[in-house]
C-alpha cells in the first residue's frame, strides 16, 4: 500500500494572483497533495485581523484548476479559518503562507498577514510556516526562495514539528548560489518611527498617508536581521503566546 501524501494548505496575503503564491505553490507541489485559499486582493498589513461586521464569500479560482484553489474576500486568517472549516474539513499536515513580496522580520512579524496566517494555523496545531522575500516588486525573482522553502518544508515534514509554534521565515534576494545557508535565530529588536505625510482633497479636506523610518539599534549576530544582512535565511520560531513570564513576579509585587 502506498503511503498518503501529506495534505498541504497553502494561503498568504498579496492576493490569489501574486507571483509568490505561484511560486510557493511550485515549491511545495512535490511534497504533498495541495489545498489553495487565498485573498480575493491583497492584504498586506492586515496582521490577525478576522471579519466580524460583513459576510465571507468563498468562490473557486479559476487561476488553479488543477488544484482544490479557492479565493476569500477576507484576511489572510480567514482563510485559514474557512479552509479548516468549509474546504478541508478538518486540519491540514503543513500550512504554508507566503511567498510574501517583502520581509517579515523583527517587529514586521507583529503587522505581517503572511505570519498571521501561519499563527492562526499554529493555534490549531498545525505544522505552520511563513516564507518571506527581501524584495517588495510584484515581479521579483524567487529563485532562491523556493530552494529556501523546499529545505525548511523538507525538514519540517520529516521530523516533529513543536506544537503551539510557528516558523517565520525570511529569505535575502539572492541567487540559490549565493545563499549563505539557513540560521536559526532570534526576532531583532528593531521598530518602525512612524510620521504621517498629510496632504489634502480637491475639496481641501487633509488626508494622510503613513511612512516611517525602520529603527534598529540590535546589531548582535543571533537575530534575523544580521542573518539577512550576511546573506542567510533567517528561520525564526514563533509563537502566539504573548505573555511576558519575566515580568510575573515583578508586577504580582505590585499588590493588588
Amino acid at each position: 500500500m502506498s503511503k498518503k501524501r501529506p495534505l498541504i494548505l497553502v494561503t498568504n496575503d498579496d492576493g490569489i494572483q501574486a507571483k509568490g503564491l505561484k511560486s510557493l505553490i511550485e515549491a511545495v507541489e512535490p511534497f504533498g497533495d495541495i489545498v489553495i485559499v487565498a485573498p480575493d486582493k491583497p492584504q498586506s498589513g492586515m496582521g490577525h485581523a478576522i471579519t466580524v461586521n460583513d459576510v465571507l464569500r468563498l468562490n473557486p479560482s479559476p487561476l488553479y484548476e488543477e488544484y482544490n484553489a479557492f479565493t476569500c474576500t477576507g484576511t489572510p486568517v480567514d482563510c485559514v479559518k474557512l479552509a479548516i472549516a468549509e474546504v478541508i474539513k478538518g486540519k491540514p499536515d503543513l500550512l504554508v503562507s507566503g511567498i510574501n513580496h517583502g520581509e517579515n522580520s523583527a517587529s514586521n512579524v507583529l503587522y505581517s498577514g503572511t505570519m498571521s496566517a501561519a499563527v492562526e494555523g499554529a493555534m490549531e496545531d498545525i505544522p505552520s510556516i511563513g516564507f518571506s522575500l527581501l524584495d517588495f516588486d510584484t515581479d521579483a525573482d524567487f529563485t532562491g526562495s523556493q530552494w529556501a522553502v523546499k529545505e525548511v518544508v523538507k525538514r519540517a515534514l520529516g521530523g516533529d514539528f513543536p506544537k503551539s509554534i510557528c516558523l517565520n521565515v525570511n529569505i535575502p534576494q539572492l541567487k540559490t548560489e549565493e545563499i549563505q545557508g539557513i540560521k536559526v535565530c532570534r526576532q531583532a529588536k528593531a521598530y518602525w518611527n512612524d510620521s504621517f505625510d498629510k496632504r489634502h482633497d480637491q475639496f481641501g479636506k487633509p488626508y494622510y498617508w503613513l511612512k516611517g523610518e525602520f529603527n534598529r539599534d540590535d546589531w548582535r549576530e543571533d537575530t534575523d536581521i544580521w542573518a539577512l544582512d550576511n546573506g542567510f535565511v533567517s528561520v525564526v520560531p514563533t509563537q502566539f503566546d504573548m505573555t511576558a513570564y519575566h515580568t510575573i513576579s515583578e508586577i504580582a509585587e505590585w499588590e493588588f
